[in-house]
């Protein structure tokens, strides 16, 4: 099954008990995706390994090591115990004595992001095939295998060796059912650890190398490891083994984009690695080509700025960035996920959102979003939560392909909602400069308007086609659903406390919400209604305990018993002393409890799915009930979490040290400057046209490849020119990033819609159709609030500094200011918003014609972007030799005030065609009740 098909359907019963054809697109229940299918479906998308065995324990075991790795960094930072051993002769029994000591070392920045993406390439040769023989160049090999057989007789020595060489390449590198490791994985596998063994080993070779002007001469191959000396022959004998271990480490980076991300992306690398050597023989005299003529770099700069640079290439300041901050959030969220919260918000947006009109849709909206905003991956928000939603929404009545748009267009709206983001997020804080809290903050009321837009369209296609609510019986009561999972909150409190109230760093912010989810995953887990009084009453203890040691001696419950202590704190002191200390005891009474009471059940706790078939699988291969006891259970899930973070965080990786090459060749070229020129001149030095031509490049190149790439590839190119427009620096990051993410329905690509194609068994391209327009607003948004900053509620900013400063409740009363800054901007957003989504639908409380649906678009731009039209105008009027400044405060309150007037215009008619149309027959299209206004 190809990426753009959706599976293969078999012949299933219809909603009058009938058969019919699976790819049938009425109105009526299609097929729906299972789990299992769902998974399956992901893994065709994705293009991942299925293992099974030893295969997969490997894997596991190498993406747990990654996920302890990065734990350590988040908690230690780059420090690390280091055994060290001394051996003596004793000259008695026993001969040699040993003294083993840990000592502190210290890890580079350099090392650890080389460690990062070694761990990285490791996984993505183990879990992405090198070839399914599927692909152009397998498809090419085997028609000329096939030419050489039909050429030569089968008996023939040259067929013979052709079929033998043939069974060769097969065994040693096709899988074509994605389920072996091959011998060139393997091999591979072992090439990725030199260059970090190198780093790590020889970190002081490296360093000198760096200093010499030509990188190629160094400490060879033989002079570092002289038992080597026999195999080191031709480059190997005298050049740098620095250099080749930089070349080994682009190259690996090159072929692991290829198989997770396909050969786009590898091959705009490549291409700008071919520049960066070649660039220099582009004549510097052509116009408009002479500016990208650069000096003649050589191979050895290349790779030394390439490799073994930490402020731009492949282990550079991206790198960073995913050390430091971003993996650590896919790991947050994957605990969250593994945790169970991803089905309970998923049946709280049911509770209560599913008896309204339309109500599976808008819990979609609801869910996916919370879903999307916690994955980081709009394909698998849209496969796993649609497995769930997208059924639900064609039962109701929508059609398959509008329930499939509706899921992908709100799964790629989650890496915009705060407070998690996805991983451009944090790429935008280490760019900006701009504090985590503050782009949370700011990035808030755009990413509520794209999800009111979708809540409104997916209301008035519900009154479109008379889709009423799920019957009360059929869902959750709120109540005990809320009470049983109420604690699944406490995280995202916990981190919004930690970034914004305490203002702790993104790392350790993060690090510590992670402490917090297993803790409290394990008191669940052990919590048990039969011991309900003794329990609590012992985790009060605790807490009073630690409270206590920490007011009379200033250490922790463990320490005092030790020994440990000084002065003691005050009471105030005292108690947050506890609160942050309390995390071990916690643990260490939950873990006992589970171990003293195994076969007792948790009546709160309902872990992910994805859990308990791991905790069966590794009972089933030990042959003893283990795993699926309570604390085998939990120790699955901190297994699997950290399994499931790896994997993901795994193409991240990948996609952010390949997409260092692009900054890191403008970096070495110097091409920046001379770049940003040659853009200002092709958008006439006009903003609008500019931000159009960005917008425009966001989205092709988004259709290729993951977000992350796309936002670096165009901050890098367009980021200093948006700039030099004295554009808020973080308001022209997230218009970037906003319409980045478009290219996940934009046809033809659109993978997050064929995926919900595959789903909801509908037309795929006409899914993707449906979902790209769904998400218009997310090329209006942004528009916005460039031109309106207060939507990002920022107050002022210092474009050079890379400074800003948010509103705050002093401005709030500053009415001269906050009412024309803010608050109109942003009602006008939110009316904008609505306006379109009548356009996009076609309907309200009725029909709405096409000459109406163009006055809504109208009245939409108006009050959202206002500049869209006053900037044509003021550029006419420039030509016509007029000076008058068109785009003002004045004028765009004007614009605005004309589009609530052409908007309520609009919704008045609509309602007296209502009124005229109530009690009397109608076609089939409005004769179903009337609902309310959205």
């Amino acid at each position: 099954m190809s990426q753009n098909d959706p599976p293969d359907d078999s012949r299933t019963p219809s909603a009058d008990g009938g058969e019919r054809d699976g790819s049938e697109l009425d109105d009526g229940v299609a097929t729906d995706a299972s789990g299992e299918d769902a998974d399956e479906l992901l893994e065709e998308i994705e293009k991942k390994r299925s293992l099974r065995g030893r295969a997969a324990i490997l894997v596991a075991a190498v993406a747990i090591t990654f996920s302890a790795f990065q734990m350590w960094i988040a908690a230690r930072s780059f420090v690390y115990p280091r055994p060290m051993l001394d051996f003596a002769l004793t000259g008695g029994f026993p001969p040699v004595s040993i003294d083993f000591a840990l000592e502190q070392g210290t890890l580079q920045r350099l090392q650890v992001n080389v460690i990062h993406v070694t761990f990285a390439l490791v996984l993505s040769f183990l879990v992405y095939p090198t070839s399914t023989g599927d692909g152009f160049v397998s498809r090419r090999l085997g028609r000329a295998c096939d030419g050489v057989r039909d050429r030569f007789e089968d008996a023939s020595p040259v067929a013979r060796a052709t079929e033998r060489v043939r069974g060769a390449v097969r065994w040693a590198a096709l899988d074509h059912d994605r389920r072996r490791i091959t011998p060139v994985d393997a091999a591979l596998v072992l090439v990725a650890l030199l260059p970090a063994t190198h780093m790590v080993t020889q970190f002081t070779d490296i360093r000198i190398a760096r200093q010499r002007a030509t990188f190629e001469v160094g400490a060879s191959l033989p002079e570092l490891y002289p038992v080597l000396e026999p195999i080191a022959i031709g480059p190997l004998a005298d050049t740098s083994w620095a250099f080749i271990v930089g070349v080994i480490g682009i190259l690996l980076v090159l072929e692991a984009t290829r198989r997770a991300l396909g050969m786009l992306l590898m091959g705009l690398i490549i291409a700008f690695l071919l520049y960066a050597r070649f660039g220099f023989l582009i004549p510097r005299g052509v116009p408009g080509v002479g500016v990208f003529a650069i000096t003649d770099l050589g191979w050895a700069r290349i790779v030394r700025n390439l490799w073994y640079n930490t402020e731009s290439g492949i282990n550079g300041t991206i790198v960073s960035v995913s050390v430091r901050f971003i993996y650590i959030f896919i790991l947050f969220g994957a605990f969250l996920e593994m945790s169970g919260a991803g089905r309970w918000f998923i049946d709280l947006a049911y509770s209560l959102t599913g008896t309204r009109r339309g109500g599976p849709a808008k819990a979609s909206v609801v869910s996916s979003g919370f879903m999307g905003m916690i994955s980081g991956s709009s394909v698998a928000n849209t496969v796993t939560t649609g497995a769930f939603t997208i059924p639900l929404m064609k039962e109701s009545g929508y059609t398959p392909e509008f329930s499939g748009a509706v899921e992908s267009s709100v799964s790629s709206g989650g890496q915009i909602l705060p407070p998690v983001m996805g991983a451009a997020a944090f790429l935008i804080v280490e760019f900006t400069g701009t504090p985590f809290r503050q782009v949370i903050v700011a990035a808030a009321l755009p990413a509520l308007a794209f999800f009111f837009g979708m809540w409104v369209m997916v209301h008035f296609e519900a009154v479109r086609r008379g889709v009423g609510g799920l019957d009360r019986s059929d869902l959750l009561d709120i109540r005990p659903h809320f009470k049983r999972g109420w604690f699944y909150l406490v995280p995202i409190g916990l981190l919004l406390y930690f970034l914004i109230i305490a203002r702790l760093t993104i790392n350790r912010s993060g690090w510590y919400t992670i402490i917090a989810t297993i803790v409290l995953v394990a008191v669940v887990a052990a919590y048990d209604r039969r011991i309900r009084g003794p329990f609590v009453g012992a985790l009060l203890a605790l807490f009073a305990g630690t409270a206590l040691t920490q007011y009379l001696a200033g250490t922790t419950l463990t320490g005092y018993l030790f020994g440990d202590g000084g002065a003691g704190l005050g009471l105030s002191a005292a108690l947050s002393a506890a609160v942050g200390a309390i995390a071990v005891p916690f643990l260490v009474f939950a873990v006992a409890v589970m171990l003293a009471r195994p076969d007792s059940e948790s009546g709160l706790l309902d872990l992910d799915p994805a859990v308990d078939e791991t905790a069966e699988n590794i009972d089933e291969t030990l042959g003893r009930d283990l795993a699926t006891t309570r604390f085998g259970r939990f120790g699955t899930f901190l297994l699997k979490s950290m399994d499931s973070g790896a994997r993901t965080a795994t193409l991240v990786v990948v996609a952010v040290a390949a997409a260092g090459v692009i900054p890191g060749v403008i970096s070495v070229s110097g091409l920046g400057p001379n770049l940003t020129r040659l853009i200002i001149l092709a958008s006439g030095e006009s903003f609008l046209l500019l931000l159009v031509l960005a917008g425009i490049s966001a989205i092709i190149l988004g259709m290729g490849m993951p977000t992350t790439v796309m936002y670096i590839i165009l901050i890098s190119v367009l980021g200093n020119a948006l700039g030099t427009f004295g554009v808020a620096l973080l308001a022209a990051h997230l218009f970037v990033l906003y319409l980045g993410l478009m290219a996940d329905v934009t046809p033809p690509v659109m993978v997050a819609a064929y995926a919900a194609a595959g789903v909801a068994n509908s037309d795929p391209f006409e899914t993707g159709k449906l979902a790209f327009m769904l998400s218009l607003n997310k090329i209006l948004v942004p528009f916005a609030f460039v031109f309106a900053p207060g939507i990002l509620l920022i107050k002022d900013w210092d474009t050079e500094a890379g400074e800003l400063t948010l509103v705050g409740p002093a401005d709030i009363l500053d009415l001269g200011f906050f009412v024309p800054e803010v608050l109109i901007p942003v009602v006008g957003l939110f009316a904008g918003v609505y306006a379109m989504g009548v356009t996009i639908i076609g309907y309200r409380s009725t029909k709405v014609s096409q000459l109406e649906r163009v006055l809504y678009a109208v009245a939409g731009v108006l009050l959202m972007v206002p500049a869209l039209f006053l900037s044509p105008v003021g550029f006419t009027a420039g030509l016509a030799g007029l000076g008058v400044d068109v785009l003002t405060s004045t004028s765009e309150l004007v614009a605005r005030g004309l589009g609530a007037a052409l908007l309520a215009a609009l919704v008045v008619a609509d309602r007296r065609r209502r009124a005229e149309q109530a009690g009397t027959e109608t076609g089939p299209e409005t004769d179903a009740p009337a609902a309310p206004d959205a």
